[in-house]
């Protein structure tokens, strides 16, 4: 009996699942896969977001689950760092710069805090088009258009992303949104 109250305590907790108003400072993780194409170079990966106001902190797996990198960054120094699963090391001062070197396509991690939750980044112009439930339907900012899609009318958060960004096309599916 002691051995199975020790190992339910150390199981992994249940988040609940993201309610609220969407903004950047809200802290959320994200379940999900990425693809991303640039004329004939593709890449398919698996991650895990978790986000707050202070960190960002994204883990990068194949399709199959196997390790590829780790990625974080603090707001406070402004850099972002690697580590891959071969144990190497790098940074930058921005996402784009760091994920065109690591994976190969420079991804806007930044603004995906905001478009991720169907809303505008801050300090830049925007349009946004909404569906009859009032989400976002498709956001243009930043020279990136994305569409959204929601599991069904009720929903608030997207669960589908499909954005065109200059040269890039990025889909990101997301599986589980959950509080942190």
């Amino acid at each position: 009996m002691l051995a199975l109250i020790v190992a339910a305590c150390a199981s992994t907790p249940v988040l609940p699942p993201l309610t609220g108003t969407p903004t950047a400072e809200r802290a959320f993780e994200i379940d999900g896969r990425l693809s991303a194409r640039r004329g004939d170079d593709a890449i398919t990966l698996a991650f895990v977001w978790k986000h707050s106001a202070i960190r960002d902190e994204f883990v990068v797996t194949t399709p199959l689950g196997q390790a590829v990198a780790e990625l974080t960054s603090e707001a406070a120094t402004r850099r972002v760092e690697v580590r891959t699963a071969d144990g190497r090391h790098d940074e930058a001062n921005d996402w784009p710069a760091l994920t065109e070197r690591v994976v190969g396509f420079p991804l806007p991690v930044g603004a995906l805090t905001w478009w991720a939750q169907g809303i505008p980044s801050v300090g830049t112009p925007h349009s946004v088009e909404t569906d009859s439930a009032g989400r976002t339907s498709v956001l243009h900012q930043d020279g990136c258009d994305i569409a959204y899609s929601y599991a069904d009318a009720s929903a608030r958060l997207p669960i589908r992303l499909g954005l065109v960004c200059r040269d890039v096309e990025i889909r990101i599916v997301i599986e589980r949104w959950r509080a942190a």
